[in-house]
């Protein structure tokens, strides 16, 4: 399971070993003025849609790259039965490749309340 580390301004999710193979990437570090919302949901796996680049075991794990031919594209690591972290972000200020992050975290809902704070209190 990837972990999500939020310290000042920088979110900084790094992946585990099969996690690096699919979504191409041994890290991604964004700044929390890229998010333009932050929450926490139920069932990650849920969230990722369109054509990918990644791995998928149905309704258990989504692991890669969601979104290449249309739509939002979305960096997943996702697994069934984990809570989850759906962040929307401003594809420019993130670095230019992704809209959406989806991530199963044990912490989502305090690392969500804590990015919203950090988006709210931007000018």
């Amino acid at each position: 399971m990837a972990t999500v580390m939020l310290t000042g301004e920088v979110i900084d999710v790094r992946f585990t070993g099969w996690e690096r193979v699919w979504t191409g990437r041994e890290r991604f570090v964004l700044p929390v003025g890229a998010v333009r919302h932050a929450a926490p949901v139920g069932e990650p796996v849920r969230l990722a849609r369109g054509a990918r680049r990644g791995f998928v075991v149905s309704g258990l794990a989504k692991i890669g790259v969601w979104g290449l031919f249309g739509g939002p594209r979305q960096l997943v690591a996702a697994r069934r039965g984990e809570p989850g972290l759906h962040l929307v972000l401003d594809r420019a200020a993130a670095g230019g490749e992704f809209d959406e992050v989806v991530l199963s975290t044990p912490d989502a809902p305090a690392l969500a309340a804590a990015i919203a704070r950090g988006t709210a209190a931007r000018p």
